[in-house]
C-alpha cells in the first residue's frame, strides 16, 4: 500500500525485488511510502528484508553484491532506482546505518563535515550550528575523537552526520540497538523532533513498542514481503502485532517462553 498524507511529495518504493549474488531473493514485491511530514515504521524480525529495503533506497546494494531485480524507488516521482549513493543523497535522502558506523579516528566535527559533502561549502557552518543546537553534547565534544564517545553519543553523531546533507527523508536502521533505556528515550524524542522540523522518517526498528509509539503509519515485513500495514494506532491494537511484535497477549500480559516457542495461533497473514 502507498501511504499518503496531504502533500504530493513522497518517497515511494513500488514492487521492489532485491537479489543477492543473482541467487538469493530477499525482497519480494515490497511497496511502501514515506511522506515528508510523517514517521513511517518498518517492523519485522531478523532476516525479514528490512535492511535490504533500505539499501535499495540508498543505492548501497552493490556494496553487498546485491541489486534491484524489479520494481522502482522514486522521490517525488523522480526515479532513483539505479542511482549511486551520492546521487541519492543529492536527491534528498539520508541514512543512518545499523551500528552507527562513525569514523572513530575523526573528531566529532570532522564526522559531521563528511556528511555535508554534497552541500555547498557556504551552507556547512550554518548546518553545523543547527546540529550542535539539536545535540548539545556534540557541541561540547566537537574536537574529541568519535571513538571515545559513548554508544548513545555515537548514535547522535551518526544522526547528525546524516542531517548535515539536509535530507528531506531520513532512513534510520535500528537506532535504539544496544542502547540503555534512557538513551533510547532520547533517540525517540529526537526522531520526533526531526520529523516535526519537516523531514520524513523511515524507521526500521525491532523495538516495535517504541516505533509504533511515535510513528504515524507502519508496515510489517516477513520473509521479504509486506504482510500488513496501517495507521500506527491500529497496529498497536492489533492482536497479532501485540502478540508477535510487542510480546503481549490478548489481555496485555507478556507471553511465556512456551507461548513464544509454540505460537498459540497462527498469524493472520499466514493462514
Amino acid at each position: 500500500m502507498i501511504y499518503r498524507t496531504k502533500g504530493v511529495s513522497l518517497l515511494a518504493v513500488r514492487n521492489l525485488e532485491v537479489v543477492y549474488e543473482d541467487v538469493v531473493l530477499v525482497c519480494k514485491g515490497v511497496s511502501l511510502s514515506v511522506p515528508p511530514d510523517a514517521i513511517v515504521a518498518l517492523l519485522g524480525g531478523n532476516g525479514a528484508g528490512k535492511t535490504s529495503t533500505l539499501r535499495a533506497i540508498s543505492g548501497l546494494l552493490d556494496v553487498h553484491r546485491g541489486r534491484v531485480a524489479a520494481g522502482t524507488v522514486s522521490v517525488d516521482d523522480r526515479q532513483i532506482t539505479t542511482a549511486g549513493p551520492a546521487s541519492v543523497v543529492a536527491a534528498g535522502i539520508g541514512q543512518v546505518m545499523e551500528g552507527r558506523r562513525v569514523f572513530v579516528e575523526f573528531t566529532v566535527e570532522e564526522n559531521l563535515r563528511v556528511g555535508a559533502h554534497t552541500r555547498p561549502r557556504a551552507s556547512i557552518a550554518g548546518n553545523l550550528e543547527r546540529i550542535y543546537t539539536m545535540f548539545p553534547v556534540l557541541a561540547s565534544r566537537r574536537t574529541q575523537r568519535a571513538g571515545y564517545l559513548s554508544g548513545g553519543e555515537q548514535q547522535m553523531l551518526a544522526i547528525g552526520r546524516a542531517l548535515m546533507s539536509e535530507p528531506r527523508y531520513l532512513l534510520l536502521d535500528e537506532p535504539s540497538l544496544g542502547l540503555a533505556p534512557r538513551v533510547v528515550e532520547q533517540i525517540r524524542d529526537l526522531v520526533v523532533e526531526i520529523n516535526a522540523a519537516g523531514t520524513g522518517v523511515l524507521l526500521v526498528e525491532q523495538n516495535a513498542a517504541m516505533a509504533l509509539e511515535i510513528a504515524h503509519h507502519g508496515y510489517v515485513m516477513e520473509n521479504g514481503k509486506i504482510v500488513m500495514d496501517g495507521p500506527a494506532e491500529v497496529l498497536r491494537d492489533d492482536a497479532d502485532i501485540r502478540e508477535f511484535y510487542l510480546g503481549l497477549g490478548a489481555e496485555g500480559a507478556g507471553s511465556s517462553y512456551r507461548d513464544v516457542k509454540h505460537y498459540r495461533r497462527r498469524k493472520r497473514w499466514l493462514s
